[in-house]
Parts: structure tokens; sequence; C-alpha cells
């Protein structure tokens, strides 16, 4: 059995994500991989509710925080680890960099009180080692162009009705991970065409020998 792997896409509503997801699970499925598609916050039925309040409901960023962990803690336990344990292919949209992003950035959140969740609630009882992906794909993209793409498409949330500087902020949280953490990060330039984006995710993947 194939050992379980973990991929994570992150980046602003707009920038194209959900469509590379959905093609890098097919191509991995076209090498016999089993593939579980996931998302944050959500998931599972509990996190999918807890996802409903931190979308629509305002809140302290405390409170907006300590959601979003609750809702990981049980994403963990009921749906990644369980489909690494699998050998599965775990292809999530957003994981822990986004709340560092959105709570630590975009609201200004105490990135240390972060931290200290995220070791909380992402310490594997059977490793010391937080569990983290394998590999995070950041489809950066400028929040003026993102907002282009998403105008009349659908109703925002709360997140998405933020002004542009809480995205410009949201950006700077997500450089800040990456800089913390190069080898797992691949910037991929999401302005691009749908196709190079697309070339630029399989380049990645191909070069850490996980496709052909």
């Amino acid at each position: 059995m194939q050992p379980g792997l973990f991929i994570s896409f992150e980046g602003i509503d707009g920038a194209g994500k959900s469509t590379h997801i959905s093609a890098l699970a097919q191509a991995f499925k076209a090498q016999g991989r089993a593939v579980t598609l996931t998302r944050e916050p959500g998931g599972t039925p509990l996190a999918e509710k807890l996802r409903s309040l931190v979308l629509q409901d305002a809140m302290d960023p405390l409170t907006e925080a300590l959601l979003m962990f609750a809702a990981r803690r049980d994403h963990l336990d009921c749906v990644i680890l369980p489909a690494l344990a699998r050998g599965d292919v775990v292809l999530c949209d957003r994981f822990t960099d986004a709340t560092f992003a959105y709570q630590g950035g975009g609201r200004g959140f105490d990135e240390e009180v972060l931290s200290q969740l995220e070791r909380m609630v992402q310490t594997s009882p059977d490793q010391a080692a937080l569990v983290q992906p394998a590999l995070t794909l950041w489809f950066d993209l400028a929040p003026q162009e993102a907002a282009k793409r998403l105008a009349g498409v659908r109703v925002p949330d709360k997140f998405e009705s933020q002004p542009l500087a809480f995205f410009q902020r949201v950006a700077q949280g997500y450089a800040r991970r990456q800089r913390k953490d190069p080898e797992r990060f691949a910037r991929i330039d999401a302005a691009q065409t749908q196709s190079s984006v697309w070339d630029a995710v399989l380049a990645v993947c191909v070069a850490k020998g996980w496709l052909a």
C-alpha cells in the first residue's frame, strides 16, 4: 500500500482553487490512487454546521478562530487521518494556513494564539510532529482581480464582503506562512491562464515524484 499523501489548496476566493483541485484529483485517480476530496471549514457534518456559523454570523476574532479549530479537529479525526491511514491522496480546499491568513492577517488576530491552537489541535496521538500537508499549493492572485472574477457569480458571505484592504492583509498572511515553511509551499501565479495554472500545478507534483 502506498503511503497517504496530504495536499492543501490555499488562496482567496476567485483564485481558481476549485477547478484545479478537481483536475488534480483526476490526475491521481488516473494513476490508480484513491483520492479523498474535502474542504475547510467543513468536511464532516459537525464541521459543516460550524462552517455555516463562521461564514454567516457576526462574532469576535477569538470566537471565530476557536470555531475554525474546533471544525478542524473533527475534520482531522473523522476524515483526514483515516484517509491518510488508508493510503489515500487527501486534497483539501484550505487548511490551517487559511486561518493564519484570514483570522491572523485579515482580522489582525494574535498569531501566537493561533500557533498555540494549531499545536493543540494538529498534534496526532501517535506522533510528536504536527499534522501538516506534505504540499500546500498557494494560488496567489491580486485581490482586485479576484473581485472581478467573483462579481455577480454568487451572494458573498461575510468574508467575501470584506473591503479590499482586508484581502491585502490576507495575502500578507499567506506570504508570512510561506516564509516560515518554504519547503512545504508552492506559490502558483493564479493570474495566468487556466491552462498555464494547471501546468504549474502539475509540474510541482511531477517534480515531487507523485505523478508521472
